[in-house]
């Protein structure tokens, strides 16, 4: 076993399940929710998504050949951590810029910011680097990560994210995205991001 949970690089049998180094230990509690987990809680919540299926798309530049079949603001997700261990999940526009040396001013980090490791990642919003994304937020029940949506984003009628894969991209209503955040237990913080 490796320190937060996770097995070896490995694969082995534990209690008749194979985990992977990609995942939590076999206690229910403590592995990352399932795209089917995330559709049944926005469905709870009587919000209304739509999922397109599509080959693993690990970059923004990737994920720009699906702009014909996907209306909506697409997000670029930046999980930052600070000089104090507080995580960060920042959700701007694909095509925003955005300036890391500053950042920190503007989210309330404690000094400059930095990405926050994978395991981190797995840890807190129970996904791999490349499928980063605000539907993460439903694993961290610690309410560990700040969620800062950029307001330029937030002014699409739609927004598309990754629905904890990136073999997907689920589009929500921009007001049903905050809705989902808030029923997380975080606050929806929309802030001016980028410049």
């Amino acid at each position: 076993m490796l320190r937060n949970g996770l097995v070896s690089a490995a694969s082995l049998a534990v209690n008749g399940m194979i985990q992977t180094a990609t995942t939590r230990s076999p206690t229910r509690n403590n592995m990352p929710k399932t795209e089917a987990e995330l559709f049944a809680f926005l469905a709870d919540l009587g919000i209304e998504v739509s999922t397109l299926r599509h080959p693993p798309l690990f970059t923004v530049a990737d994920s720009q050949a699906l702009r014909g079949e996907i209306a909506g603001g697409h997000t670029k997700n930046l999980f930052l951590k600070d000089k104090k261990d507080n995580f960060f999940l920042v959700s701007v526009g694909e095509e925003a810029v955005v300036d890391l040396k500053q950042i920190h001013n503007v989210i309330g980090a404690a000094g400059r910011v930095s990405f926050g490791k994978p395991e981190m990642l797995m840890e807190l919003l129970g996904v791999v680097p490349g499928a980063v994304t605000v539907f993460g937020l439903i694993n961290d029940t610690e309410l560990r990560v700040k969620v800062v949506l950029d307001q330029e984003l937030m002014g699409h009628a739609v927004i598309n994210a990754h629905p904890l894969t990136n073999e997907a991209t689920t589009s929500i209503a921009a007001a049903d995205l905050v809705k989902f955040v808030e029923a997380t237990g975080h606050d929806a913080v929309i802030l001016k991001v980028t410049a």
